[in-house]
């Protein structure tokens, strides 16, 4: 799949705490440091509570919640042993209703965009060059 903002499968674009603290500072008018440092806090707020309290909800984005995960048997793929996983705590998040249909405004995006990309002639297309000379001797 590609993420949005990247031009190819092969190409998958990762925006940074850098690039948020840039864009929101540039929104609302405050210096990249005091944005950072906004920035950072909320962070710092988000891990905080999940620490203490193991769940945060943020409304319209989504909840973060600390989830134990079962001690298991498992098996090294490379040698084939049995091993034991012990027990621990993952973080895992579950979009709210706004950011799910965004997404899904998203995909079907995508989805008009490749169906009205398949259902153009073929003469509309850019195709690549051939290198056949049907009449070799007229050079």
């Amino acid at each position: 799949m590609i993420r949005p903002g990247a031009t190819s499968e092969s190409e998958t674009r990762v925006v940074t705490k850098k690039e948020i603290v840039r864009t929101i500072s540039e929104e609302i008018g405050l210096t990249q440091l005091k944005t950072k440092e906004i920035v950072q806090k909320t962070f710092d707020a988000i891990v905080e509570t999940l620490v203490e309290d193991g769940r945060i909800e943020l409304r319209n984005f989504g909840v973060f919640e600390v989830k134990r995960r079962a001690p298991r048997k498992a098996r090294n793929p490379r040698t084939g042993d049995k091993v034991f996983v012990p027990e621990k705590f993952v973080v895992t998040f579950k979009p709210g209703k706004e950011m799910e249909q965004r997404v899904r405004e998203l995909e079907q995006r995508a989805a008009a965009e490749a169906a009205a990309a398949a259902s153009q002639p073929l003469s509309q297309t850019s195709a690549p060059p051939t290198l056949y000379d049907p009449d070799p001797g007229s050079d």
